[in-house]
């Protein structure tokens, strides 16, 4: 389940393209807070800090602004397609108690019958859960498994707390025999 990250935030006046480029050039990340009707706050994050943070998805962030206390979940991170470092990120407010759709990793586990092979159709599913609860994972045993077998969302099983929002009869993965798999490449390939 998530763990809530303690960060120290400062609200920011200066809006742009060279501000933001100033507040990285310092070693922090200009964000912007919306979300329960209320008014867009713009704030600066520590970058390292933030960093560390986002390498686990859905992130739930305990922000410190000017003393006060505000409980946000990550929504969007806009990164440089070249130099891979965190331009902007979009935080959404959330509310103890709050029941939010979020997208948990789904990982395999487990080995099929011998002579056969895992073909994975989805790598994250959409859940609801509660905000302070996000599951970090979805877990799929395949142990045993025969050729033709296959999983749907709706024979995942899912952690306590939350529910299904992604179609319930969407593929998450199926077993094949790696014999089928050649013999179908060579036929592609003559």
């Amino acid at each position: 389940m998530s763990d809530v990250d303690k960060v120290v935030a400062e609200v920011r006046e200066s809006f742009g393209k060279g501000a933001a480029r100033k507040i990285r050039a310092v070693g922090k990340i200009p964000a912007v807070i919306y979300g329960h009707g209320t008014e867009p706050q713009h704030v600066t994050l520590p970058a390292h800090q933030i960093g560390l943070i986002l390498r686990k998805t859905n992130a739930l962030l305990d922000l410190d602004i000017a003393g006060k206390s505000e409980l946000v979940l990550v929504k969007d991170v806009q990164k440089d397609p070249v130099r891979q470092i965190i331009e902007h990120i979009d935080l959404i407010v959330i509310k103890k108690g709050e029941k939010v759709d979020v997208e948990v990793p789904v990982h395999v586990e487990g080995e099929p019958f011998p002579g056969s092979q895992v073909d994975q159709d989805l790598h994250t599913l959409r859940l609801e859960a509660l905000a302070t609860a996000i599951p970090t994972s979805v877990v799929v045993s395949v142990a045993g498994l025969t050729e033709g077998a296959q999983i749907l969302a709706k024979d995942v099983t899912l952690p306590a707390g939350s529910t299904l929002v992604e179609d319930p009869n969407a593929l998450v993965l199926s077993i094949y025999a790696l014999a089928a798999a050649k013999a179908e490449g060579a036929e592609a390939a003559e």
